[in-house]
């Protein structure tokens, strides 16, 4: 089964944006760029997360997300971030919006 579940954020041409979450929170981050013969993508998860952590979330993101979109790459190159989540930024939203969001930019 598994370990980690990619929710769309948006999609182009060439590249993909998930949340990565895992037993139904959202841990993460997943940018893919697809060009002619190299996917790279850019992971942001959290700093706690362990070698094998990361080995385990690239992986799964080869598999599943990666060699599905495009089969017949030559590579796949990765930069991780591991870090903590600051917040959701918009110029869209009212400041009492903003201020309603809690640390995981979910309104509370």
């Amino acid at each position: 089964m598994p370990r980690f579940q990619f929710e769309r954020e948006s999609r182009t041409p060439s590249s993909e944006s998930f949340t990565v979450m895992s037993e139904d929170k959202e841990i993460g981050r997943v940018d893919i760029h697809f060009g002619s013969d190299v996917a790279s993508a850019t992971i942001c998860m959290p700093e706690d997360f362990s070698d094998s952590d990361v080995q385990d979330l690239i992986g799964e993101v080869d598999e599943r997300l990666v060699m599905s979109a495009h089969p017949f790459r030559e590579d796949f190159v990765v930069t991780v971030w591991l870090g903590r989540h600051a917040g959701v930024y918009s110029e869209e939203l009212e400041e009492e919006s903003v201020e309603e969001l809690d640390g995981n930019g979910l309104k509370e």
